[in-house]
């Protein structure tokens, strides 16, 4: 029986529309992976030093493949759009995190579940909400809608065309 994945997708370098909707066809074409639903795009402030807005989303996805392979796949893609990791929340072409693997909680020196600060992100949680809002967060044992009410959201709008 496959897993359930949740991931976010941020980009805030080119067209980060087509960037974002491109990680996600490539992800359909991934042996042990098929997204099935996603968010709408959001336009988000910026953490960190001072760069463009953001365009976030999440994804659900159901996944015959361990979380670390998920996490490899995602690091992969990031890569094939030119991601470099030279500045800590600095701008980027694609980011993308896996947020949530079933109700796992891990922790290895690759990888943490769930997200270690997904519960404090507004543009992670909105999005995800969206498609999601049921998902019982494991550590802290709230839903995805009861962890938003907490947040400012002021700074994620939904993106229109």
């Amino acid at each position: 029986m496959p897993s359930i994945a949740a991931i976010a997708l941020g980009s805030n370098q080119g067209d980060s529309r087509s960037i974002l909707e491109g990680a996600l066809e490539i992800l359909a074409k991934t042996e042990g992976i098929t997204p099935y639903r996603h968010s709408s795009w959001y336009r988000t402030a910026p953490i960190g030093p001072p760069q463009p807005d953001y365009l976030n989303g999440c994804a659900l996805m159901r996944v015959d493949i361990g979380p670390e392979q998920v996490m490899q796949t995602l690091l992969d893609i990031e890569q094939q759009y030119g991601r470099t990791r030279t500045q800590r929340w600095g701008p980027r072409t694609l980011d993308l995190d896996l947020l949530l693997y079933d109700n796992a909680i891990v922790h290895t020196p690759t990888l943490e579940l769930p997200h270690p600060r997904m519960r404090d992100r507004a543009f992670v949680l909105v999005p995800l909400a969206e498609i999601a809002p049921e998902w019982i967060e494991p550590v802290s044992g709230q839903t995805i809608a009861a962890l938003l009410q907490g947040l400012d959201c002021s700074g994620v709008e939904k993106y229109h065309i």
